[in-house]
């Protein structure tokens, strides 16, 4: 498995080049689709596993209120977010954690190629903060997905919106163009997680 600094250099790289293609190639960011920010109702208790990630992963979670709230979208930057959400979601193999480690739900780092949702949404997280984002910026939420389950996906705030990167899909979508029901997310001033006013929390994001 890649190294974290190896996956940078490999997205980077792939963004510098151009070498996109397909889908997610035609996510320029002159064609980039409008999009809102997500409205928070209120507070919301985080899913089980992500404590524990946070108790092992302390700094995964920890919350610099001195770094913006938002990104500030440049073609540049674009291309960065687009290529590292791709290069996660080709390199990694899809597996629930009840096949990888025999437990219903645990939130990890891919490092042996294999992971469900929310390791692919941390692994890119990591990606784009060690590429210069701003980790405040950069929130897991917790979705209804089309099949009525729980599922994780990282929404990236940005000056133009909310936006969403998917292990399912290459393209990035405004966070209301997905079909999936909002739930929760962290939250950018403290380790508490906020209400997106989904219908219901699920309790764990166990799918691929």
């Amino acid at each position: 498995m890649h190294s974290i600094r190896t996956w940078l250099r490999l997205a980077i790289a792939i963004a510098g080049l151009g070498i996109l293609s397909g889908t997610a190639g035609a996510q320029t960011f002159a064609a980039l689709p409008a999009a809102v920010p997500a409205a928070v109702t209120g507070e919301a208790k985080p899913v089980a596993a992500w404590v524990e990630w946070c108790r092992r992963m302390p700094a995964d979670c920890a919350v610099n209120p001195a770094e913006p709230a938002t990104v500030t979208l440049t073609a540049t930057t674009w291309r960065t977010i687009v290529s590292v959400n791709r290069t996660v979601n080709r390199k990694i193999q899809p597996l629930t954690d009840q096949e990888h480690w025999g437990v219903l739900d645990s939130w990890d780092l891919p490092t042996d190629g294999y992971g469900d949702c929310e390791d692919y949404q941390l692994l890119k997280r990591r990606l784009l903060v060690e590429a210069g984002l701003p980790r405040r910026a950069l929130r897991m939420t917790v979705v209804v997905d089309e099949k009525g389950e729980g599922h994780a996906v990282l929404m990236v705030r940005t000056d133009r919106g909310d936006y969403v990167l998917d292990n399912k899909t290459d393209t990035i979508l405004p966070w209301h163009q997905t079909g999936y029901t909002y739930v929760k997310r962290e939250g950018h001033d403290s380790t508490a997680w906020v209400s997106l006013g989904g219908a219901r929390s699920p309790t764990v994001t166990a799918n691929r």
